[in-house]
């Protein structure tokens, strides 16, 4: 066999983090021939990519891990109450190992076109190096924040001394002892990064466009009597994980901040803020994320905060956004970000009232003057949700790619489907919770749903399913409406790809909450897998 004769499964699965290991070790478990494609060097996804200094997860590592085996669940212990990249790292090639799941992996190969053939009814997908892969199904498990945003500066390639994306860190990391560093971007990233660097750095200059909002994440060593009690009782709290709004089994608030007298509300997130994490907070009341009044009383409670935190009045107020609702934007969490800006070789810049210009060989220059620097950290973020899809050359029957056919903002049926796109799967795709909530909550419905559909479409002697325009057409309009109801349009966020310059302004994720959205997508298979044609050897449908 050649390197470019092609290799043939069942299912290839692009992707080999939290979505991709699980769709391997499911399908597999079908009696599916399966390959993986993966990009990296290594297993992980976003976790494997993004090993900037800092980097953490926002869920809880109780929650934020697999819960389709109990025996891993029993037998896994995490060290923090919040993980950090490396552990969550070492957890997903424990993975790998516990389930036997290398010799399907390939690593270093990076899938860069997929083209369906509807005589043979099977995708063919090439590699960067020139290996081909032909499939029954294809899994799209290229994560929603795996392709790096870097902004287009002019003169970045005249720098002189060292620059780097977060989300593509160095394995070696990078030293900054004694140097001087500056840092583009302030979401939650950056949040993260930018304490870890001013340990270390001569003196740090935060380059910030738009201030967020952020929470103490009270992280702390796991507690072994917490860890005890949730192995006691995984099966029950997965199922309340499964049917929550988030996909965490935190116990959301039962009254409206607009009903409850001003001092109580600010009691409750005096405690939620003191016992730590963004979604504690946004979770307090019922309405904090759909009414403008009751969310100003949140916002104006982190604000309070920050002006107590920083101690230069002037700086606390760069560091107050004032332009959107508090959870219409990610709801940072951080571990000293605001006391970072104490001290005194730490250097906010504003570059909303002075912009960037260019980068010369040594400075970052912005309107307002230069900034010398010898590295350059860009946490602008990701082409989030589409991003690392439409990096691949996608084309259905007739030639048209997905880049084609989302021209106009991605189109997609339960985030799980693409009209025009038969037997190709997307995990987490938009239109799905996706990154509104805890994602690996969110990927184990996806990857089973999938495998469930799959087994249904063998089990009736057929092989191919394609949802229909007019289905696709229906969930797009209850995606905007649902979102339409809340707050989360108010804000230009990366839900909607307001940070990715010419991208079309929809907002991408589904907001309806985890637990409907399961129902949902259960009802739709139990009828017959409404809103798809399905088919055995013919031509699907035209979109």
């Amino acid at each position: 066999m050649t390197a470019r004769t092609p290799r043939e499964h069942d299912v290839v699965v692009v992707g080999a983090g939290f979505a991709g290991l699980y769709a391997l070790h499911k399908l597999r478990g079908m009696g599916l021939t399966v390959q993986v494609l993966e990009a990296g060097d290594g297993v992980g996804g976003t976790w494997y990519w993004n090993r900037y200094p800092g980097a953490r997860c926002d869920v809880e590592s109780l929650e934020y891990s697999y819960g389709f085996d109990d025996a891993l669940q029993q037998e896994w212990s995490w060290s923090e109450r919040y993980p950090a990249q490396p552990e969550i790292l070492r957890y997903l090639e424990h993975v790998a190992d516990r389930f036997a799941l290398w010799p399907d992996i390939q690593l270093g190969t990076r899938v860069v076109e997929a083209a369906w053939d509807d005589d043979a009814g099977r995708w063919s997908l090439a590699s960067e190096a020139g290996e081909r892969f032909c499939a029954r199904w294809v899994v799209m498990a290229t994560g929603v924040l795996s392709a790096s945003q870097v902004p287009t500066i002019p003169g970045l390639e005249t720098f002189e001394g060292e620059w780097h994306h977060s989300g593509r860190w160095p394995e070696e990391g990078v030293d900054v002892a004694g140097k001087r560093v500056g840092v583009i971007g302030t979401g939650s990233t950056g949040i993260q990064l930018i304490p870890e660097i001013a340990r270390e750095a001569a003196h740090t200059y935060v380059l910030q466009r738009t201030a967020n909002f952020s929470v103490p994440n009270a992280n702390r060593p796991m507690d072994p009597d917490l860890e005890r009690s949730w192995k006691d009782r995984y099966p029950e709290q997965r199922e309340v994980q499964r049917r929550s709004l988030l996909g965490v089994a935190i116990p959301p608030g039962e009254r409206a901040a607009n009903e409850t007298p001003d001092h109580e509300v600010t009691r409750t997130l005096e405690e939620r803020w003191q016992q730590g994490g963004g979604m504690p907070v946004l979770l307090s009341f019922t309405d904090f994320l759909v009414d403008e009044t009751a969310n100003a009383k949140a916002a104006e409670f982190v604000r309070g905060k920050i002006r107590e935190t920083v101690k230069d009045p002037a700086v606390a107020e760069m560091l107050i956004p004032r332009d959107y609702p508090i959870g219409a934007k990610r709801l940072c969490q951080d571990e000293g970000y605001f006391e970072t800006f104490n001290r005194d070789d730490v250097t906010l810049v504003d570059v909303r009232s002075a912009p960037i210009q260019e980068i010369t060989p040594t400075a970052i220059r912005t309107a307002g003057g230069d900034y010398e620097v010898d590295v350059i950290v860009f946490a602008t973020g990701f082409d989030a949700l589409t991003g690392a899809l439409l990096a691949i050359d996608i084309r259905r029957r007739d030639g048209l790619t997905l880049t084609e056919a989302w021209a106009n903002g991605p189109r997609s049926y339960l985030g799980l489907a693409i009209a025009g796109f038969p037997n190709l799967f997307t995990v987490t795709g938009p239109g799905s919770p996706s990154v509104l909530s805890n994602v690996v909550v969110s990927i184990e419905q996806h990857v089973e749903w999938i495998a469930d559909c799959i087994e249904h479409l063998r089990a009736e002697g057929l092989d191919r399913i394609e949802a229909t325009p007019e289905a696709q057409d229906a969930w797009m309009e209850h995606v905007a409406e649902v979102a339409a109801f809340t707050l989360f349009p108010r804000a230009a966020s990366w839900y909607v790809g307001a940070n990715v310059p010419g991208k079309p302004r929809v907002f991408m994720p589904y907001v309806g909450g985890v637990g409907s959205y399961r129902e949902r997508c259960d009802a739709i298979a139990a009828a017959g897998y409404e809103g798809f044609v399905l088919g055995a050897g013919a031509p699907g449908i035209a979109a």
